[in-house]
């Protein structure tokens, strides 16, 4: 079973996503990013269950959509590690350098 390892981008995302939704609904805020915290742990043991990012098919990051928010990861076999790098609204145009770590 994989490690599930959240970057620091990634809770950095998560806060200002609470923050955003928080100045309509803070009730709201907190149930979408507890969903978002929730859907990465079956990562652990399907690691590669999210499919390659359309943008960047040659990089080993993987992705997995919970509504509006696409949530990034990379899988590192040998370490047995998945680590959740950013998450990001839908809507957004993703970046190359919002993939580093």
């Amino acid at each position: 079973m994989a490690e599930l390892i959240w970057s620091d981008q990634a809770f950095s995302d998560l806060e200002n996503i609470f923050d955003y939704i928080a100045l309509d609904s803070r009730r709201y805020a907190q149930y979408t990013v507890q969903n978002i915290l929730k859907a990465p742990e079956r990562l652990q043991m399907f690691p590669d269950s999210g499919r390659h990012l359309p943008e960047f098919p040659n990089l080993p990051h993987r992705e997995l959509i919970l509504g509006n928010y696409r949530i990034i990861y990379r899988h590192d076999a040998e370490q047995d590690m998945v680590k959740v790098v950013t998450v990001v609204h839908g809507s957004r145009l993703l970046k190359e350098n919002f993939l580093t770590e």
